[in-house]
């Protein structure tokens, strides 16, 4: 309780004054938030005055003074990816989160921009997603794709977050190695402007709602790097002629080496070297190899297949920094 004592003169023709003391009750909410007051609530004030005149002592009490907090408007935009996230035949997973720092329940318009002054490359939006179960990873086919016209997050109270996450795929002639960045707004959809920009009984409660300090839209950026592979095929061959020298004769084997060389700092999926059997020769059976090792002809649990029309040899998915060697051999006819 703050008390002010005050001195007041009684009017003319009373001897003497008296002391007349007025306690104010302070005007603290129990619902005290990091925000502030919760918007709607009401603050009620009454004074009381205490006096005494000659031998009598008294006390009055004022009306009552009610006041309802306004709500505010304000929103913070955070990135939680510490680090670029990778973009290669996937896309890139970006991750937000969006806090309501405002003291009223608001809900707030998303709005993903992928082309950033200093881009190397502006990547291309596919989905903006709600985390639903708010374990910060992205679950495809359990958190919430919002759909194109209603990017929003769902009502949220003073302090509460929602994590949510940009997906970005890579355009086309992006290359390995490059970075972009998206920046990720949200704004309250009761309104957004000038810090104290009032909304007239738009606020909890049916106050008013005031832009706060943040304008009531806010964003950040978050990073992606494009992880791309690359691939360079190299052919040789060698010949092995029936006298023992390397003539391209009648007989003569030809064994080739196929050199599949992939750089870059991602990978490529399904690969497969393939080569056909040269006119003029019959395939070798057996010959077929995959890193030396020997691979059957037949179509079975290993990697490989050869016969009269060519051979076949699925790598699968091959990292950037690895060579892989397929050996195969022909014999002129």
């Amino acid at each position: 309780m703050n008390t002010y004592i005050t001195p007041l003169r009684r009017a003319a023709g009373i001897a003497g004054c008296s002391l007349v003391a007025l306690s104010v009750t302070a005007p603290f909410a129990d619902s005290a938030h990091a925000t502030g007051v919760l918007a709607g609530t009401l603050i009620e004030n009454t004074a009381t005055a205490t006096y005494q005149t000659g031998t009598t002592t008294g006390t009055v009490v004022s009306n009552k003074v009610t006041v309802k907090v306004d709500e505010l408007l304000d929103v913070a935009v955070a990135t939680l990816s510490t680090a670029p996230a990778t973009a290669n035949s996937e896309p890139a997973v970006l991750i937000y989160s969006v806090t309501n720092s405002g003291n009223g329940p608001e809900a707030f318009n998303l709005a993903a921009d992928p082309k950033v002054s200093g881009n190397a490359f502006d990547g291309t939006i596919k989905s903006v997603v709600l985390d639903s179960n708010n374990n910060g990873v992205y679950d495809p086919g359990v958190d919430t794709v919002l759909t194109t016209g209603s990017l929003a997050t769902p009502l949220l109270a003073p302090d509460k977050s929602v994590k949510v996450f940009v997906l970005v795929t890579l355009p086309v002639g992006a290359t390995d190695a490059q970075t972009s960045q998206v920046r990720l707004t949200a704004t309250a959809q009761t309104g957004s402007g000038t810090p104290g920009t009032s909304f007239a009984g738009k606020g909890e409660g049916g106050g008013d709602a005031v832009v706060g300090l943040t304008t009531a839209s806010a964003n950040s950026l978050a990073a992606l790097i494009a992880s791309l592979a690359n691939i360079t095929l190299t052919k040789s061959a060698t010949i092995l002629d029936p006298f023992g020298t390397a003539k391209p004769v009648p007989g003569a084997v030809v064994t080739y080496s196929l050199a599949a060389k992939v750089t870059g700092s991602g990978s490529l999926d399904g690969l497969h070297v393939v080569d056909t059997i040269p006119a003029g020769t019959t395939y070798v059976p057996g010959s077929l190899k995959l890193d030396s090792a020997a691979l059957t002809d037949a179509a079975d649990g290993d990697a490989g297949t050869g016969g009269a029309s060519g051979i076949d040899v699925a790598l699968g998915k091959v990292s950037g920094g690895t060579t892989r060697n397929v050996v195969f051999a022909v014999k002129i006819n």
